[in-house]
């Protein structure tokens, strides 16, 4: 959420950054608000201050044998008159709020404007693979080797989905458990949140009210659930209405869930397979920074993923997105992309984000500073990582002229060794 008081001093300020993010804002009606409610809250304040002077007075009145009867009557008249404008200041503060809480987070000013298309490539790692045979796609590959099983999977949930077989399974897990290994080497915390997420933890994320129709609705339930899109959404809510010291900061965890995306399913041909789901497998990372750290963890958190793919051995490139592009809550995005040659094209299988205090802002996740003043904290995020695009790039990138396919030497050791997957008989 953005600071009213930035809206307040610096309109044009803030205008022209979300107008890199493709919205165009007004403020005039929203600071008119805001002036309303500022002189009705003065008036408010001072009535009670008056009110408490007459209530004040009683006392000496009475002791000179004066007449309280007309104060208490003016104290009643006074309070009357109050609790009309509160009431009228609720209202302002809901329609204020209800502005504040559609706006995407400001962009840093470095980014680009636009969106896709002014992305930029910032760094490519080891060279595009190139073949003397004809090659498959992940989807050949997985039915080929045994690792898929698409059509039970549809007769089971439908599309949109996969179920993962033997070495297929052995395979996935051993991706999710080099990233925790990985993760736990860095002192980051290991957590296994709910998938199960209240409104509120939404909200705080930024995720509502915008893609409040995004995500997997328990309506049946009450209060009404939804599940996780992403464990990001559950960690970013860990310290939700917390004051942490500045000693506890910066806070790392990391999270394995399944995730879970209403809008994941596509018509499109390039999207068969693996590459988009309804559910998913995803390693996320979370740091809450201090405002002076929120570079630096950043910094670390784009480290981190590219390390990860790089002990992979795979082809990948990291791209730094226009503001356009970034999603609803964040400042800044690097995106790690790998690629998947049968469509020609770079997947990303790592955001890596920064929301400043956008995200603090909305969940009231606070910290006190050297000087005991009241800061709200910067949260920051990165898949550790997603594994549904990995799947295919590895088999993909991987594959051998004889159909078989080289497993990556950092994932051997959790398959009990195993160097090579190969087609069934």
């Amino acid at each position: 959420m953005i600071d009213i008081n930035l809206i307040r001093s610096e309109p044009e300020k803030v205008k022209a950054s979300l107008l890199k993010k493709g919205w165009d804002v007004d403020f005039t009606s929203l600071l008119a608000l805001d002036k309303k409610r500022r002189e009705l809250r003065q008036e408010v304040e001072e009535s009670k201050a008056k009110q408490n002077e007459l209530s004040a007075s009683v006392a000496k009145v009475k002791k000179e044998g004066g007449d309280t009867e007309s104060i208490f009557t003016r104290v009643k008249q006074i309070k009357a008159e109050n609790t009309e404008k509160e009431e009228l200041l609720k209202k302002l503060d809901q329609e204020i709020q209800v502005i504040l809480d559609e706006l995407p987070n400001m962009p840093d000013d470095d980014l680009k404007p636009g969106g896709k298309e002014n992305n930029e490539v910032i760094k490519t790692y080891f060279n595009k693979p190139t073949f003397s045979f004809k090659t498959k796609d992940h989807v050949e590959l997985c039915e080929s080797l045994g690792l898929i099983d698409y059509k039970r999977a549809a007769k089971i949930s439908g599309a949109g989905t996969w179920i993962y077989t033997n070495l297929g399974a052995r395979l996935e897990w051993a991706l999710i458990n080099y990233f925790i290994d990985e993760h736990l080497k860095d002192g980051y915390e290991m957590v296994l949140p709910p998938h199960l997420l209240n409104e509120a933890s939404g909200y705080t994320a930024g995720q509502f009210p915008k893609f409040k129709s995004d995500v997997f609705w328990l309506k049946d339930m009450e209060p009404a659930r939804f599940l996780l899109p992403t464990a990001e959404t559950a960690l970013v809510n860990f310290h939700r209405n917390e004051i942490l010291t500045l000693e506890d900061l910066p806070k790392k965890y990391f999270a394995y869930t399944p995730c879970y995306r209403s809008e994941a399913g596509s018509y499109r041909t390039e999207e068969r397979g693996m590459i988009r789901g309804y559910q998913f497998n995803k390693v996320e990372i979370v740091q809450y920074a201090t405002k002076e750290g929120s570079d630096k963890a950043f910094e670390e958190l784009v480290n981190k993923a590219i390390r990860l793919v790089e002990k992979l051995g795979l082809h990948f490139v990291v791209s730094k997105l226009a503001a356009g592009d970034c999603s609803h809550s964040m400042a800044r995005t690097y995106d790690i992309e790998v690629y998947i040659p049968s469509m020609d094209i770079y997947k990303e299988v790592s955001s890596a984000s920064n929301a400043r205090c956008y995200q603090a802002r909305r969940g009231m996740i606070r910290y006190r500073d050297k000087n005991g003043q009241i800061e709200y904290c910067h949260t920051l995020n990165a898949s550790g990582l997603a594994t549904s695009r990995l799947f295919p790039a590895i088999l993909e990138q991987n594959q051998q002229e004889d159909g078989s396919v080289i497993i990556p030497e950092v994932l051997r050791s959790y398959l009990g060794g195993l160097s090579v997957l190969k087609p069934k008989k």
